[in-house]
């Protein structure tokens, strides 16, 4: 009970999800434990809806397992295996600039926008 309470659940993204955004499969997905908590401590919230440590996505109990979202935190991991010092870069980054000014979260959210135009252009092709 107490790995529980520490680092969540595994859980499965559904098929409908992956066959869309099979990326998606790059990373292991869990639900609550204290990460999400952590990260809303941060930006004085109860939670965020997702956090990324390394290859491993922490979504908060009630985040709705949304493409943009999902695809937003894999934009993390992607930053993750980039380079060993992403997380004290990003540290520093929302220490200088604040969550919304920090150039890492911009990088995930154009991934993520990125990716769901190309799914929106191939699936209209």
């Amino acid at each position: 009970m107490i790995s529980r309470v520490l680092i969540g659940d595994a859980i499965a993204l559904p098929a409908t999800l992956l066959g869309r955004h099979p990326e998606l499969r790059d990373a292991s997905w869990r639900r609550g434990g204290l990460p999400p908590r952590i990260g809303g401590w941060f930006l004085g919230k109860r939670s965020v809806a997702g956090i990324t440590l390394w290859r491993t996505v922490f979504l908060a109990p009630g985040a709705a397992l949304d493409a943009e979202l999902l695809l937003h935190e894999l934009g993390h991991v992607r930053q993750f295996e980039a380079s060993p010092w992403f997380p004290l870069r990003y540290i520093w980054a929302s220490a200088r600039r604040g969550y919304a000014g920090n150039r890492y979260e911009q990088d995930a959210q154009a991934f993520a926008e990125a990716r769901l135009r190309a799914t929106t252009l191939s699936t209209h092709a």
